[in-house]
């Protein structure tokens, strides 16, 4: 029975007869069915599912694989090795089975993703209640796209991480930005961060939805718009690195501070961005020290000098030796070593009570 059926479907997917693909088409849905009905006959309809697809594959036209994609996308009969095979074919043939074919597991969502066309990555997008590895799998080709499309499916499973990583990106694409401001997984937090980027329409129904504090958002509106411009300062010398953007490090830092946002962490964050001058600006602040005073002190050969500032700014000693390394980098190699400099600035930490250390940093720093 099967055999004589293998040998009628081949000969219909060598045809070139309109009426003759309808037959066809038909006919592998019914091949199907009888095998989703009849366990006797599943493995046999398989193979010959398998032998009539490759030959209707490659030699009829692709209104006929549109169709029986539109039949089997949502199927759970359907031979796997038709759907394998459907999924990379071009995207309209492809887009229902992507969409909604129960056969597709996270690997061969993942591998398309990796291997097929931008617009099989949109499509695995959009797919329904993706998980978290098929987010992750989006999220790291980072292709504008494909975050729209992500960003948009509300019921995909994102994680936390991700969903910051989403609004991050928002930042440089518009069209993150409506989709994630009703997103149902954006938090209180993730949402003020988004309000920074979006237009006033969605600014008003991310204050409604999250009850936001207005006044303290223009104030983070203000410290981006300053760290945007301090980002695109060109790299400068030790020697002028002040003249013309000392005034500009200062703005930010009082921007920061005023909107309960300038931490210890941030000077890393100066130093890892290669911008000296903003670290001793943000330091000063930080320990209630003159900008002069601790441009002095990185001129030095007292590395101490810096242990104590670092101190006053409530640094932590574990990162010291990674911050004054930097530093130096960035420095000309100075505050020198000295005798031992870098052993004296850590032995600071132990031996310096942290009350004390912004008066001892301005005592040292008046005898050098």
């Amino acid at each position: 029975m099967l055999l004589e059926q293998s040998d009628k479907l081949i000969a219909l997917a060598r045809s070139r007869d309109p009426a003759d693909r309808e037959r066809l088409l038909m006919g592998v849905v019914a091949l199907c069915e009888r095998g989703s009905q009849d366990p006797a006959q599943r493995a046999g309809a398989q193979s010959l599912i398998d032998q009539v697809f490759m030959t209707l594959v490659s030699q009829t036209e692709r209104d006929v694989r549109r169709q029986l994609a539109e039949r089997i996308a949502g199927v759970d009969w359907a031979p796997k090795s038709l759907v394998d095979i459907l999924v990379l074919d071009e995207i309209e043939i492809a887009r229902p089975v992507i969409a909604a074919s129960p056969l597709l597991g996270d690997a061969d969502l993942i591998r398309l993703i990796v291997e097929a066309t931008l617009e099989h990555q949109i499509e695995v997008a959009r797919r329904p209640a993706i998980s978290e590895s098929v987010v992750e799998a989006i999220l790291s080709r980072n292709e504008p796209p494909a975050l729209a499309a992500l960003a948009h499916n509300q019921t995909a499973h994102i994680a936390p991480d991700g969903m910051s990583r989403l609004v991050d990106s928002a930042r440089r694409l518009p069209a993150l930005r409506a989709p994630l401001s009703r997103h149902p997984k954006l938090t209180e937090a993730l949402g003020a961060r988004l309000y920074v980027w979006v237009g006033d329409a969605l600014r008003a129904s991310l204050v409604q939805r999250f009850q936001l504090d207005e006044t303290a958002l223009a104030a983070a509106i203000d410290v981006a718009v300053i760290e945007a411009k301090v980002q695109f300062l060109p790299r400068i010398s030790p020697s002028d690195r002040f003249a013309g953007h000392e005034a500009t490090n200062l703005i930010l830092v009082e921007k920061l501070d005023g909107a309960g946002q300038l931490k210890p962490g941030y000077l890393l964050r100066c130093l890892a961005e290669g911008k000296l001058g903003l670290f001793e600006a943000t330091l000063a602040r930080l320990a209630g020290l003159g900008l002069a005073d601790i441009q002095r002190a990185l001129s030095s050969e007292r590395p101490e000098l810096l242990a104590m500032a670092c101190m006053a700014a409530d640094l932590d000693r574990g990162v010291f030796a990674a911050v004054l390394k930097r530093v130096r980098e960035l420095n000309g190699g100075r505050p020198a070593e000295g005798a031992n400099g870098t052993a004296r600035a850590l032995q600071i930490f132990t031996d310096l009570p942290v009350e004390s250390a912004a008066d001892n940093f301005r005592r040292t720093l008046a005898v050098i």
